[in-house]
Formats: C-alpha cells, sequence, structure tokens
C-alpha cells in the first residue's frame, strides 16, 4: 500500500537503509531454500538414507545369508544364498561366500573376507550384489547388518519433507557457556541402546520472555555443535524422537542456533537406521515452529 503523501519524505528518506534489510533477509530466505534443497538432493541419491531396504541383528556363530526364506539373515533381493556370516566371541566378522554368489568387495570375487564395521573406525566392508550392497554395523554392544539398493520402495517414493515457513525470527544468536571441562552426557537410540557423548558447554536464549538451554555434542574436533532436540511439535507436527541441528562453534562468548536447519534424523527416513534421540537436556518446553515437518509415511 503507498504511503500517505504526508509520509512520503520520511519513506523516501528511509529508503537507503531499508533496501539493504530487505534484500539482507530476501539472501537469508534464498540460503535456506538452497540448503533445504541441496539436502533433499543428497537424500535422493543412490547411496543415501533412502536406500536402506534390509536390517536385522547378527546373532553369534554363523549366520547363514542370502534372500532365501531358509536363512538366518533374509535380504529383501539378491542370491538365493550369498554365504556364511561368522560372529566370533572375540567380536571379529568373517563372511565365506557361496559359489556362484556373484558377491564382491572392493569390485573382486572373494572365497572368505574379515569384514569391518564403524566401530573399527572405518568405513564397513561393503560386499556388493550387483547394484545393492550388504554391511554390518554395530552400535553398542549390538551387531547389526543393513542391506542397501538405489531401488529401495522408500526412495522411489520419495517426494521431499514440507517445513514450516523460513522466518529469520528462528536465527537465535544464543550466550554460550563452556563446561570446564567438558561434561558426559547419556543417549538413547532409537533401537533403545545407550550411547555416551561429550558436550563442552551449553547454549542459552530467551524466546518469549522464557530462558532456555540447550547442550550440544562436539563435532569435527570442535569445529561444529550438533544439537539433538525435542519441543512440543514433537510426536505430533514433527517426529517425535528428535530433530538434528549443527551449528559452528562458539565464538566470542556467542552460538547462532538457525532452527530453520532443524531436519529430520535419518531414523525418521527409514526403519533400518538407529539415530540418537533427545535427551532430557534438550527437550525445549515451546513449539519450535521452524524447520523440518514430520516426513509423510516412506516406508
Amino acid at each position: 500500500m503507498p504511503a500517505p503523501s504526508s509520509f512520503r519524505l520520511i519513506a523516501c528518506a528511509a529508503l537507503a537503509v531499508a533496501l539493504p534489510a530487505a534484500f539482507a533477509a530476501d539472501d537469508y530466505v534464498a540460503s535456506i531454500e538452497q540448503w533445504h534443497a541441496t539436502r533433499i538432493a543428497n537424500l535422493k541419491k543412490p547411496d543415501g538414507w533412502l536406500s536402506f531396504a534390509g536390517s536385522g541383528r547378527v546373532q553369534p556363530g554363523d549366520n547363514t545369508v542370502g534372500s532365501a526364506e531358509d536363512n538366518a539373515i533374509v535380504l529383501p533381493k539378491g542370491p538365493a544364498h550369498l554365504g556364511t556370516l561368522h560372529l566370533a566371541s572375540d567380536g571379529g566378522l568373517t563372511l565365506s561366500a557361496a559359489p556362484g554368489s556373484g558377491a564382491l568387495i572392493d569390485g573382486k570375487p572373494f572365497e572368505r573376507a574379515t569384514l569391518s564395521t564403524n566401530a573399527d573406525g572405518a568405513t564397513p566392508t561393503r560386499v556388493a550384489i550387483g547394484a545393492t550392497w550388504f554391511y554390518v554395523v554395530k552400535t553398542g554392544d549390538v551387531v547389526g547388518w543393513r542391506f542397501r539398493d538405489p531401488d529401495s520402495p522408500a526412495r522411489l517414493a520419495f517426494t521431499g519433507i514440507e517445513t514450516w515457513p523460513i522466518d529469520p525470527a528462528w536465527r537465535i544468536v544464543a550466550d554460550w557457556e563452556p563446561f570446564d571441562p567438558p561434561r558426559t552426557i547419556e543417549l538413547v537410540t532409537s533401537l533403545g541402546t545407550p550411547e555416551q557423548g561429550t558436550v563442552p558447554g551449553k547454549a542459552v536464549f530467551e524466546r518469549d520472555g522464557q530462558r532456555y538451554e540447550l547442550q550440544p555434542l562436539s563435532e569435527d574436533d570442535g569445529k561444529q555443535l550438533f544439537f539433538i532436540i525435542a519441543d512440543r511439535t514433537s510426536g505430533k507436527e514433527s517426529y517425535g524422537a528428535a530433530r538434528f541441528l549443527y551449528a559452528d562453534a562458539p565464538k566470542d562468548g556467542k552460538v547462532v542456533i538457525d532452527f530453520n536447519k532443524a531436519y529430520n534424523p535419518p531414523c525418521a527416513l527409514s526403519p533400518h537406521v538407529v539415530c540418537p534421540t533427545a535427551p532430557p537436556e534438550n527437550r525445549l518446553g515451546l513449539r519450535v515452529t521452524a524447520g523440518e515437518k514430520k516426513l509423510a509415511a516412506v516406508h
């Protein structure tokens, strides 16, 4: 609506100041839109989180593996009998391939191979079966298997994730209160297993006159903070177990928490993924109407 004539001079005088602010706001919205578009593109990749198509536990001793129902580990697709996976009492894992299985490791056929897991500080050994692959993971004391398929039903059905409207007011500059020494926090995974994380401090901010605190984990040698949060939208409008959020390391006693970048954890995208849930310290007593909403069923 045009300004009344009595205010035109004031409006014109203020224009030089208002325009940069308006452009900054537009740039901010565009940056969040680009961030989310990149996230969706990554989810759609053949090796993104949506490619998970099967999972389960590995029992001690011998576990036959294949797509046939008589296996201890039944894969969603692939050879009827891929081989035998052995879990030793010391936690070691070996896979003996069945003749003619077509399974490859590093592009080469094998008879017997030792498998690495995420707990070994390396990328889990990838056992390729055509375009699909199989590998083993450890979560606490639980040993499990995962099966990835670029043509998984979840990936093929995925159309995106709804978000709340981008609101710059949810980009919050919080006070940073370091812990000296850093503290250990107890986390519970979506599988119900315990995990521990290192918390370097807490972010403190106010919203609508109320004080709130969040305790992030330290990642990337302290260069980033990883927030696992829940709020009063959790389980209703947003995913119940948690949403994830990254922030840069604190600077000059401040940390920027941009809730417009709060996103669904991998376990919200697939039942075959285990991830940490929000600890009691990070369950906010307010509605965070920013970031990603609950994902429509894709599996």
